[in-house]
């Protein structure tokens, strides 16, 4: 693996300079709690010169041929420097390696989608000449940018996630002003650095780092922003959503992701597949599964080959090609977890693996006897922990599945052609996954979820149309 090569310090991204602030935050190694990097934090006065910035980016040409190689050749250099970003990954986000270089190639894949998408922006013919009155006229509708966006990112996919806000956002010609998590803002901001080597226009991208609360009051007040783009809780997106009034708000919000397990399915495949996709970044995914629902016949044996599955996974170093589970985000998330954990016990649920913390590290955990208003069913995890029930009826176990607030995707393992229609037509979510866990995502298919998961879909096609807007031209 090649060195990651990190600045000390780094500054904010505003109308193509760099500018450093005297007022910094650190950023530290999540496994060792060394600090690797300092952050400029971000006042009003800059969020206020990034609008200024990115609205005047808009006035210039910018085609969706130039659109098209810009991001394609930002997708060729984050590909070039693989080795080194997927380093800063495993530092700061303290995402295993192997792990790291996946998201690294999924974020280059999405900015070549996005590329590829920023040559196929449409409209239509509206034939308006059918109604009565109107013989004489001819109809059609132009894709327009939206204008400013604002884009704001968690920390747990923080390279790819701020991919498919400003690799979209660019294809369909806007400007961005991006804030990344404080905790994992170094990816980002070198992700900035190589739209800058590819040749991005400046004030097309601006880069705000800091507090989360303060920059993201001094946006929603700004009235020259067009559009939100939120990555995040539901807490933050309501809140979001109530500030920035009639703006167009996109959100992508959380989950506490099901599985169903039925009685015809290769139980040892699924139980492996469950714990993968269970205990992936620590569970620190919204996606990851949270709760499965086994079918009684197979209950017992799912529930060893799980066991033994999750036994087989690696805690440690994030550095080690052998490390499977790399430390939470900090250690007050891992505590949380744990207060959770130790809470459904006390509450009659039974422990069948891990239940451990040790520092920033908390063991992949298996709770079966667990109901739904305990924390770990109920609300969202977002840490190594997964709840196993039974069933004996679809759709009784339709009906759990749906006994959530959350509606982003769900897992289903099953060759019973007549169950899954059901499951299709009746399970609420936005992503229903077959023979697969909850956790499956390619990046151009289109993601997002309904109730409190969000209101919109992610994927470079899907988000593109989040952020252009519709004009109608009618010709007399």
């Amino acid at each position: 693996m090649n060195k990651s090569i990190l600045k000390s310090s780094y500054g904010l991204l505003i109308g193509g300079k760099w500018l450093e602030k005297d007022k910094k935050m650190s950023v530290f190694n999540k496994y060792s709690q060394e600090e690797i990097s300092k952050i400029s934090v971000a006042e009003k006065s800059d969020v206020e010169d990034s609008v200024k910035y990115a609205k005047e980016a808009l006035k210039k040409p910018f085609s969706p041929y130039n659109r098209f190689m810009i991001l394609k050749k930002a997708s060729e250099i984050l590909i070039q420097r693989k080795n080194e970003v997927a380093g800063i990954l495993v530092k700061e986000v303290g995402k295993p390696i192997n792990e790291a270089i996946g998201e690294v190639e999924r974020a280059a894949l999405t900015l070549e989608v996005s590329a590829e998408e920023s040559k196929r922006i449409n409209g239509e013919a509206i034939p308006i000449e059918s109604a009565p009155g109107s013989e004489n006229r001819k109809a059609l509708t132009i894709k327009k940018p939206v204008g400013v966006i604002a884009a704001i990112t968690p920390f747990n996919v923080p390279l790819n996630l701020v991919c498919h806000k400003v690799g979209p956002g660019i294809a369909s010609g806007n400007s961005i002003i991006l804030k990344p998590a404080a905790e994992t803002s170094l990816s980002a901001l070198v992700l900035a650095e190589i739209f800058e080597e590819a040749g991005l226009p400046s004030g097309r991208l601006n880069v705000l780092t800091g507090k989360g609360s303060e920059i993201g009051s001094y946006l929603t007040s700004n009235e020259d922003i067009n559009m939100f783009t939120f990555t995040g809780s539901p807490q933050v997106g309501k809140m979001l959503s109530k500030e920035t009034g009639i703006k167009k708000v996109s959100l992508e919000l959380g989950n506490n992701s099901a599985t169903i397990v039925h009685n015809d399915a290769n139980i040892k495949e699924s139980a492996i597949e469950i714990a993968k996709k269970s205990f992936n970044n620590a569970g620190q995914v919204c996606i990851s599964v949270q709760r499965v629902f086994v079918h009684e016949k197979v209950y017992n044996e799912f529930l060893n080959n799980m066991v033994e599955a999750t036994d087989n996974l690696m805690v440690g170093d994030p550095s080690d090609k052998t490390t499977d589970i790399g430390p939470m985000i900090g250690e007050g998330e891992a505590i949380r977890v744990e207060n959770w954990v130790n809470e459904a016990i006390s509450e009659g649920a039974e422990l069948q693996i891990g239940g451990k913390r040790k520092g920033v590290f908390y063991y992949p955990t298996i709770l079966t006897n667990v109901n739904r208003e305990m924390k770990v069913c109920k609300n969202e995890v977002f840490g190594p922990v997964v709840a196993i029930e039974k069933y004996n009826d679809e759709n009784e176990v339709i009906d759990k599945v749906n006994d959530s607030e959350y509606g982003l995707q769900a897992g289903l393992y099953s060759n019973d052609l007549e169950f899954v229609l059901n499951a299709m037509d009746n399970i609420d979510v936005g992503g229903l996954i077959i023979n697969d866990t909850s956790g499956y995502r390619v990046d151009h298919m289109p993601y997002g979820g309904v109730k409190n998961s969000g209101n919109s879909k992610e994927g470079p096609k899907y988000a593109i149309e989040e952020m252009t807007e519709e004009k109608l031209i009618v010709f007399k």
